[in-house]
């Protein structure tokens, strides 16, 4: 009897976590879809600049992702006139001293210092009703630049040190929840990092970004997005163009798009296709 009873256990040990799974999914709202909203495909180049004002609108990349904040809607409206795609940044799980709406955050959501930033905090996702005003806000901001997407940042808040008792499902309600919203304003959305609940969220997001992730060896997780024939993209922070090659070669199985930059995110940038260093990098 007791084999059995503990061969019982380790069965239910076993199953437990995918179990918990689908009860997490299970509990989410239906994805909202919006045929009117950007769908990015596998085929597009990117490009990401944050520092070194203005945006070198010279890149030759399909779709830039650029600061919600620290650009207007004229930058905007000069990249789509150039035919590209353009992506607001929205730090949706982590808190910014800088940013002018910084003070509308209240203290009941702010949790612990986020480890090698400066200024930022972890926020209390589980309160959506504090930080519903805020994002939306934000979102609203997004939609009335012009911008055609949005990259959602800082959306695996459970895997991290936050001052807060986060699970997974709280994970996936908050960023279901924003996705959602996201989508109802006409906007494309992608999730950056959080690979392991890409199957729980990939319905919801247009485009996963993943960060050193094969580096890592983690990239597979990913793998539900690209099955859905939506695009994958990782960033890998190295100036060498052996290494991207390298890398290139291990991610052309997987169906991702690979973009090597630095770490400050400027106008520098190589890719798969075309392992090119842009003249602002150059310069």
């Amino acid at each position: 009897m007791i084999p059995q009873l503990l061969a019982l256990a380790l069965l239910a040990l076993l199953t437990a976590p995918a179990a918990h799974a689908r009860a997490e999914a299970s509990d989410l709202p239906a994805p909202v879809v919006n045929h009117a909203a950007w769908k990015p495909t596998p085929d597009l180049t990117w490009q990401l600049q944050f520092v070194n004002a203005p945006i070198d609108t010279s890149v030759e990349a399909d779709v830039y992702k650029i600061d919600l904040f620290d650009n207007q809607p004229s930058v905007v409206a000069g990249l789509r006139k150039k035919g590209r795609k353009v992506v607001c940044y929205l730090n949706a799980g982590a808190w910014e001293d800088w940013r002018p709406d910084a003070k509308r955050y209240p203290e009941a959501v702010m949790g612990r210092g986020y480890d090698g930033w400066t200024g930022e905090r972890w926020l209390d996702i589980r309160r959506i009703d504090l930080l519903a005003p805020i994002l939306l806000a934000r979102l609203d901001l997004c939609r009335d630049k012009g911008f055609d997407g949005v990259m959602l940042d800082n959306v695996n808040s459970y895997t991290n040190r936050t001052g807060f008792p986060l699970s997974g499902a709280d994970q996936l309600r908050f960023n279901a929840w924003l996705a959602n919203e996201a989508h109802a304003r006409g906007l494309a959305v992608g999730m950056n990092n959080n690979a392991e609940q890409a199957r729980q969220l990939a319905p919801y997001f247009d485009w996963a970004l993943a960060e050193g992730c094969l580096s890592e060896g983690s990239c597979n997780a990913l793998k539900p997005f690209v099955d859905s024939g939506k695009p994958v993209v990782v960033i890998e922070y190295t100036e060498s163009r052996a290494r991207l090659a390298a890398l290139c070669r291990q991610a052309s199985p997987l169906q991702f798009s690979v973009l090597a930059k630095k770490r400050e995110l400027d106008a520098y940038r190589m890719d798969c296709r075309s392992p090119v260093i842009t003249r602002a990098a150059a310069a």
